[in-house]
């Protein structure tokens, strides 16, 4: 899986997810009149999301590590694409089938009670807990990263890749918090409608990166390709053997 993908999902995303984070990072308590201040809180606020991010990639690069090693890797990758594939085509059955209202729900509220306790807090170490909490709230974005750092095959590009994801969502977050909300609504709108494109993209480079193709960069050859090329390269007759 290409790692710099995680970027572009953490950064193309952000420009959507302002509508649903927005209001978290614009409440974050900070110094408003001391610009320095400001920038060290809210720093310390993406600094926290971006851990939890690759904590998680962690834990996806550790199944991809072993998945990688029993010769899946290539059938899950098709697999990842075709789901994200599902989730643009049918959105609403998906978002039924494998995101449940009411387990989102749970999970939000636990996670705001959690908030809570730290909001009233005016502490640098209060804002790295509240990032760090806020890694874990339920979101189709942090999915679609997952997912590619599932399909990354090993610890350390699972890890870079989600926090290559969390670097990618900081530039924009981090703007609000000294420009307000400047994303309207008419140009949120028409990320919303390119959103899907972009997923759909993603989701057929990873097709492409499990079909093994031999393409350069996009579909390099799988194991069982290389074994097969090496072998019919051994076993050319003599009188085909190349002369010295």
């Amino acid at each position: 899986m290409l790692i710099w993908t995680g970027f572009l999902i953490g950064f193309a995303g952000s420009l959507h997810c302002v509508g649903m984070c927005g209001p978290i990072v614009l409440a974050l308590p900070g110094a408003q009149d001391n610009k320095m201040r400001l920038l060290i809180s809210r720093l310390l606020y993406n600094t926290g999301r971006t851990i939890t991010y690759g904590f998680m990639g962690l834990v996806m690069g550790l199944i991809g590590e072993t998945i990688s090693l029993t010769g899946f890797q290539q059938p899950v990758s098709i697999a990842l694409g075709v789901l994200i594939l599902l989730a643009v085509i049918l959105p609403s059955a998906f978002m039924q089938r494998f995101y449940p209202a009411d387990s989102y729900g749970r999970l939000t509220q636990k996670l705001k009670d959690l908030f809570g306790r730290f909001f009233g807090r005016n502490t640098y170490s209060s804002l790295l807990v509240i990032g760090l909490l806020n890694g874990f709230l339920p979101c189709g974005l942090v999915y679609m990263a997952l997912a590619g750092s599932l399909a990354a095959g090993g610890i350390l590009p699972g890890v870079s890749y989600m926090l290559l994801f969390g670097l990618g969502t900081i530039p924009v977050l981090l703007a609000m918090s000294f420009l307000g909300n400047f994303i309207g609504l008419r140009i949120r709108r028409h990320i919303n409608r390119l959103l899907p494109v972009g997923a759909a993209l993603i989701a057929v480079l990873f097709i492409f990166r499990g079909l093994g193709l031999g393409i350069p960069l996009l579909s390099p050859p799988s194991d069982m390709t290389r074994q097969m090329h090496m072998q019919s390269e051994g076993d050319h007759p003599p009188c085909c053997e190349p002369k010295p």
